[in-house]
C-alpha cells in the first residue's frame, strides 16, 4: 500500500523545498559528537535509474565488450526501467564518506574488530583464521586478501581524513548501531533510493556535472591520467577509458578534496564505493513502490554505489548499480551514513 502525504507533511515538504531553492549554496549542515557532518536533504521526488537505453550507453562508452560484460553482470539491465521515486521525509546525509579517524574512534570505544581483523572460515581451506583485506604491494600491485591488510593498512599512505576502506557491510552496520546508541538518534546506511536521490541533487544527467565524463574530474576521484601514470596493470590495459584529467590521486583522496554537489555532498562520484542498506535484486526496479522504496525483503547481496578512485566513467554514473556479499571488503569500499530526522 502506498503512503500518501498528509496536509502537514505536504506543507513541510513545500517549506523545505522552497527554503532549499531560495539558497541552495548554503546547505543546512550539522556536526555530530564525533565530528561527522550531516546535510539536511529535503523531501522530494525524482526519476530513478538510467535515462538512456543500454544501446545508447554502448555507443557512448565504446570498447568495453558489453555483451561479455553483461554475462559477467558488470553492466546489467538493472538500471531499467527508469521509474518515479518519492522521498516523503527529509533526512540527514553524511556530507563526507566516513573517515579512518571516525572509524578508529568507533573501534576504540566499542572495542570492535573489523571482519578483516577477525578470525573467520578460510573459504579455500575451511580453517578458522584471520584472512584480512586487500591492499597494494610495495611493488605497486593489487593484492588479494592477506592477513596484514585491513582498514588500518592498505599498503598505500593513509591519513585520518581519508575514507575508511576494507570494511564490510557488517562493519558499516555495526558502526551505525554504535553511533545510534552513542547519540540516541537513529543512524543507518542509506537506502539505494536515498543514495541516488542525494547523488543526483536535482540533476537528470549521467553525472551531477552533466553528461560529459570529463566533467566528473571537478567533483570526483576516479580513474584518470594519474591512475594510468601509476603504472598499475589494471589501469594501463584500459588507459583509453580513463579521464584525460589528472587529479594527482591514484588511490583514495582525503574526503572533501573535490567540489560538492548541489546538496553540499562530497565524493558522491568516486573515491570509494559506498554500502547501501538494500538487498540487491536486478529486477527490483520493475516492482519498486513509488514512496520510499527500501529494496527487497531478503537477499544474499547488498547494493553499493558511487564508484571509486580506480573506477572508469561508465561505472560512476548516478544510476549505476553494483553489489557485494555482506562479508566483502576491499581497498576501494567504504560507506557514509544517514541519520533519520
Amino acid at each position: 500500500m502506498k503512503l500518501r502525504l498528509g496536509t502537514c507533511a505536504l506543507v513541510a515538504f513545500l517549506f523545505i523545498s522552497s527554503a532549499w531553492a531560495a539558497d541552495p549554496a548554503k546547505p543546512n549542515v550539522e556536526t555530530n559528537s564525533i565530528g561527522l557532518k550531516l546535510a539536511l536533504i529535503p523531501a522530494g521526488e525524482f526519476m530513478m535509474g538510467s535515462h538512456e537505453s543500454l544501446e545508447e550507453i554502448e555507443k557512448k562508452y565504446p570498447g568495453l565488450n558489453y555483451k561479455a560484460k553483461l554475462e559477467q553482470k558488470i553492466l546489467d539491465t538493472d538500471e531499467w526501467p527508469q521509474h518515479k521515486v518519492r522521498i516523503t521525509k527529509p533526512f540527514r546525509f553524511g556530507v563526507y564518506e566516513v573517515t579512518i579517524g571516525q572509524f578508529r574512534q568507533f573501534c576504540k570505544e566499542a572495542d570492535f574488530k573489523s571482519q578483516a581483523e577477525s578470525k573467520e572460515v578460510d573459504r579455500s581451506t575451511g580453517e578458522m583464521r584471520i584472512t584480512g583485506g586487500y591492499g597494494i604491494s610495495a611493488s605497486g600491485k593489487f593484492e588479494g586478501r592477506k592477513p596484514e591488510y585491513n582498514w588500518q593498512n592498505t599498503g598505500y599512505p593513509l591519513t585520518d581524513d581519508n575514507p575508511v576502506v576494507n570494511v564490510t557491510f557488517n562493519d558499516a552496520k555495526a558502526f551505525c548501531e554504535w553511533l545510534s546508541k552513542k547519540e540516541g538518534k537513529k543512524y543507518r546506511l542509506p537506502t539505494e533510493a536515498e543514495w541516488e536521490y542525494a547523488c543526483r541533487a536535482g540533476t537528470k544527467t549521467r553525472y551531477t556535472t552533466g553528461d560529459d565524463p570529463e566533467s566528473v574530474a571537478k567533483v570526483g576521484n576516479i580513474a584518470d591520467a594519474s591512475s594510468v601514470e601509476s603504472g598499475l596493470k589494471e589501469f594501463k590495459d584500459y588507459a583509453q577509458h580513463a579521464l584525460k584529467a589528472n587529479d594527482g590521486n591514484w588511490t583514495t583522496a582525503k574526503v572533501g578534496s573535490f567540489a560538492p554537489n548541489a546538496f553540499g555532498l562530497y565524493d558522491m562520484h568516486g573515491n570509494v564505493w559506498e554500502w547501501c542498506q538494500d538487498y540487491y535484486d536486478e529486477n527490483y526496479y520493475g516492482k519498486s513502490p513509488v514512496d520510499d522504496p527500501t529494496g527487497p525483503a531478503e537477499g544474499r547481496l547488498h547494493v553499493r554505489r558511487g564508484g571509486a578512485f580506480h573506477t572508469f566513467p561508465l561505472y560512476v554514473r548516478s544510476s549505476f548499480r553494483n553489489w557485494n556479499t555482506p562479508q566483502t571488503r576491499y581497498l576501494n569500499l567504504g560507506f557514509r551514513v544517514v541519520r533519520e530526522e
